[in-house]
């Protein structure tokens, strides 16, 4: 086993041990509670749910398994809060998030087409829900009226990279050589195991693209090319202990969402372990 390996090893043991205090309640401070060993001076991260991870559940059911899981930040996916719903009803599932302590951090991912109504009605449907970021995959050339719509509303749009098979942002590197000539609340949602699906490595990509990241779709895979396929965090190749420091790094002040595609139909055994996993990972890097 290589140097890099070996390390990943020893801290998934080390978070294993750690995630069991986590389920007797100590846990990181990144979670809304204290713990005991983190220094003052290390960065919080927002860690919460792409609510894709729940998408055969309602909304209720949703907030209900976060309350099992502990998490605080939710980016909801179109299936808890449809894109053509009224005003009404998008203030409302914001009211019932922030009534049970959730704080809604952004919507997607959401298509754009080069079709100006259809994105004006993306960015109405994000006021209106007080999202403050949309985690969008826009056509290349509907980005100038992207780049008016986020100087209209003062919202971010954060482009999603989908891997092999994206023609338009298969890296986040490739969205990031179309945003630099926009305005600066155009910026990308890194989706880390497409990122590593189409070869990028996995820590140099978040330094490469750092001042136009604001938004984080943390997962693991079992293979850097195509064919890898979403697995519980620690368990495939990607180095989220790595991958976790360097957005610790570079001061990430955005949503850290799991984004959980496998067991679609029980999804809250895998998400447990994932989040464990991250308590575990957050915990030995702050007290090294």
């Amino acid at each position: 086993m290589n140097k890099t390996g070996s390390m990943k090893r020893r801290h998934f043991l080390t978070a294993m041990g750690t995630a069991g205090l986590v389920q007797m309640g100590i846990s990181s401070r990144a979670y809304g509670s204290e713990s005991t060993s983190k220094p003052k001076s290390a960065h919080e991260l927002k860690i919460g749910l792409a609510s894709y991870s729940t998408r055969k559940f309602t909304l209720d059911q949703t907030i209900e398994m976060m309350k099992e899981l502990d998490i605080q930040y939710v980016t909801l996916k179109s299936f808890h809060l449809e894109l053509n719903s009224t005003t009404q009803e998008r203030k409302a599932v914001a009211k019932k998030l922030k009534e049970n302590g959730i704080h809604l951090m952004g919507g997607g991912v959401i298509y754009l087409k080069n079709d100006e109504e259809q994105i004006l009605n993306a960015f109405q449907y994000a006021r209106d829900a007080g999202m403050p970021v949309i985690v969008g995959s826009p056509d290349i050339d509907a980005l100038p009226i992207v780049d008016k719509m986020v100087k209209e509303f003062d919202i971010k749009v954060a482009i999603h990279n989908h891997g092999p098979g994206d023609s338009k942002y298969p890296s986040p590197l490739d969205a990031y050589k179309y945003v630099k000539d926009y305005d600066k609340r155009i910026g990308l949602c890194i989706d880390i195991g497409h990122s590593v699906r189409w070869g990028d490595d996995e820590i140099e990509v978040i330094h490469a693209v750092k001042d136009r990241l604001y938004d984080f779709h943390i997962k693991d895979t079992t293979a850097r090319n195509k064919n890898g396929s979403t697995i519980e965090l620690g368990r495939g190749i990607i180095n989220i202990p790595g991958v976790i420091k360097a957005l610790m790094d570079i001061q990430f002040e955005g949503h850290v969402a799991l984004e959980y595609e496998k067991d679609a139909d029980n999804p809250l055994p895998g998400m447990r372990e994932c989040f464990g996993y991250i308590r575990g990972v957050i915990d030995t890097l702050n007290m090294s």
